[in-house]
């Protein structure tokens, strides 16, 4: 199982960087776009396994939207890891690392390809 599929979902806005500021109301974070949450889940349906990664808050936020809305593609979530804006290279080759260490971990695991 060598195979990676890149799949790209655009964020309908931006990126933002908020800065909490005193007397201001708020936390300064940027708020979850529901909209996108969907779009990425539904873009992973018909994965045979799935490695979440990203930087801060935004893979936990996507975890609990899969499980919450869509438990049969929680199912197939192998793991989720901490990388802060890999290029598409080291973000491949670091999925091909932790799947074939998943593979080793739980041979008896087959998770159909999609």
């Amino acid at each position: 199982m060598d195979e990676s599929i890149i799949s790209i979902v655009r964020r309908g806005r931006g990126a933002q960087h908020l800065h909490h500021k005193a007397n201001a109301r708020g936390s300064g974070r940027v708020s979850v776009e529901l909209d996108y949450l969907k779009q990425v889940a539904h873009a992973l349906h018909g994965a045979g396994a799935v490695l979440i990664t990203g930087p801060a808050s935004a893979k936990s936020e996507l975890v609990d939207h899969i499980h919450r809305e869509h438990p049969k593609l929680a199912k197939h979530l192998s793991g989720v890891a901490v990388l802060d804006h890999p290029s598409d290279g080291e973000l491949v080759a670091y999925g091909r690392r932790y799947f074939r260490a998943d593979e080793r971990m739980h041979p008896q695991r087959v998770l159909p390809v999609a």
